[in-house]
């Protein structure tokens, strides 16, 4: 069989290591990148360093990795599905919903394979948490808690934490649980002189009732990557770090001690840690889009995916800038939730009644 030819775009921190992957993916040949700088740090192991994207599609190639700034995502992207060329793009899908639906238009209507790079899903911890909520171990979810916070990764200058980083809180709850989003209320913060957000909390609901909640930051030295599943049996807990999950499960133990028979909510019970093979992510998620290039079944992210949570993280913002506080010390003013339903546009100053997104 004839090995798939495949570019990227974007020798960055996330470019380099795709490159690393391209390199040695079975059945792809890895015919070149481009990047402003050349190839700066040697990651293209004998593929061209390419000056810009035509140059890449003149060398023929079947798909192609974006992993430029987000600014440009839409602009590479539409470019490459005129050209016939399918692509994996790094998350977020674009920079905004609009952006993001115009790729998703593009690549459905030539019929071209396209896919996000929310490599979160791929991670196995995440994979097998999937597997038990789906297998029905949990019972019913309740709860679904992230927390993403680490320091400042400067290479990051044109979006916020919200769509650099809440995105993967975003595409994860809603594909571990198979609900998508409802509604959501947040607030941001920016505390690091830059444009952008530095800081977010979201709570929300998912469609079925769950609650969700996260909070995602660039402001702490702990660098953190935390996922807990709550349901009536107990609580899946998820480090993506270490790609480790445990099972806390509730007790079920009687008790003599008096203080303690009077609580009548969740007791503890056994905690397990599993144990499975934890593969790296970002090796699973390119064997995966090469399969689907191939015409093979293959479980991918999907830019219409994508485009979904691009909608949410723009709910996310727009929610936070709803939120008026608190006046004085002890009088809150009500805000209304936002209410996410796809394909339509937030309505002008709609700041204090719910609205759609």
């Amino acid at each position: 069989m004839t090995a798939l030819r495949a570019g990227l775009i974007g020798l960055g921190a996330m470019g380099r290591n795709h490159a690393r992957i391209l390199s040695g993916l079975e059945g792809v040949t890895f015919v070149g990148a481009v990047d402003p700088a050349g190839d700066p740090h040697g990651c293209l192991r004998g593929a061209a360093a390419l000056p810009d994207v035509d140059a890449l599609l003149a060398r023929g190639v079947d798909y192609v990795v974006v992993a430029c700034p987000t600014a440009f995502h839409e602009d590479v992207g539409l470019h490459l599905a005129e050209s016939g060329v399918c692509a994996l793009i790094e998350k977020p899908l674009a920079h905004s919903a609009e952006a993001a639906r115009r790729l998703v238009d593009a690549f459905e209507e030539r019929g071209l394979v396209a896919g996000v790079g929310h490599i979160e899903r791929f991670n196995p911890a995440l994979q097998q948490l999937r597997s038990r909520l789906e297998a029905g171990e949990l019972g019913e979810v309740f709860q679904v808690v992230t927390r993403r916070q680490g320091p400042f990764p400067h290479r990051i200058a044109d979006v916020g934490v919200v769509k650099d980083l809440a995105t993967h809180d975003i595409d994860l709850t809603s594909w571990i649980t198979g609900h998508p989003y409802a509604s959501l209320s947040a607030r941001t913060l920016s505390k690091s002189g830059r444009e952008h957000e530095d800081m977010v909390a979201v709570v929300g609901s998912l469609t079925d009732g769950t609650m969700v909640s996260h909070l995602v930051n660039w402001l702490s030295p702990l660098k953190e990557r935390f996922a807990a599943v709550t349901g009536e049996r107990g609580c899946f807990v998820a480090d993506t770090l270490t790609a480790d999950l445990s099972f806390h499960a509730n007790g079920a133990v009687a008790t003599e001690w008096e203080a303690l028979r009077a609580f009548r909510g969740v007791a503890e019970g056994d905690t397990v840690r599993y144990a499975f093979p934890k593969r790296e992510p970002l090796v699973v998620e390119h064997e995966r889009f090469r399969d689907a290039v191939l015409g093979e079944p293959s479980e991918i992210v999907t830019v219409r995916e994508g485009l979904r949570t691009v909608e949410v993280s723009a709910a996310v913002l727009e929610a936070a800038r709803q939120t008026t506080g608190v006046r004085g010390m002890t009088t809150p003013v009500p805000v209304a939730p936002t209410v996410i339903s796809s394909g339509t546009a937030v309505p002008a100053g709609a700041l204090t009644r719910e609205h759609t997104v």
